[in-house]
């Protein structure tokens, strides 16, 4: 009987501690680094830490800008919305990314998601700008 409590509260401090995101709730959360209130499901990001907390952005390039902020003992995973797919985080590896003065965002970076490589071709033909990779976009964040 011992044995099975004990696994019980093992699995509870397991899940508890899940590294996942959690769902942005437009127009309620707030972004933790200029506060404003998260409406634009095209922009918004968010950062899960190692132990499972969970930090909202309005737009990508406010987590840029907290990201330098954060302690470089803990993993993270990064994860941005993107304009082809509204509302659906993906990770910021793999994302591409368009400055292009065409594409306003919440910040004023004109800072752009894109999940699609040929999705992002193509609006970068249409609208112009200039195309990053993640690690990119990190090094011109960090200037």
């Amino acid at each position: 009987m011992m044995k099975f409590i004990s696994s019980l509260v093992l699995i509870s401090l397991l899940t508890a501690c899940s590294i996942e995101p959690k769902p942005i709730e437009y127009g309620t959360d707030t972004c933790h680094y200029c506060r404003m209130t998260i409406v634009d499901k095209i922009h918004a990001a968010e950062i899960v830490t190692d132990k499972g907390k969970v930090f909202k952005f309005d737009a990508a390039e406010c987590l840029l800008n907290y990201k330098s902020e954060l302690e470089s003992t803990e993993s993270y995973l990064f994860l941005t919305n993107t304009f082809d797919k509204p509302s659906q985080l993906v990770s910021m590896n793999e994302a591409h990314y368009l400055i292009s003065e065409e594409l306003p965002s919440p910040m004023g970076a004109f800072l752009t998601a894109f999940e699609s490589e040929k999705q992002i071709v193509k609006v970068h033909k249409d609208k112009g700008g200039i195309i990053f990779s993640f690690s990119e976009l990190e090094e011109k964040f960090n200037k």
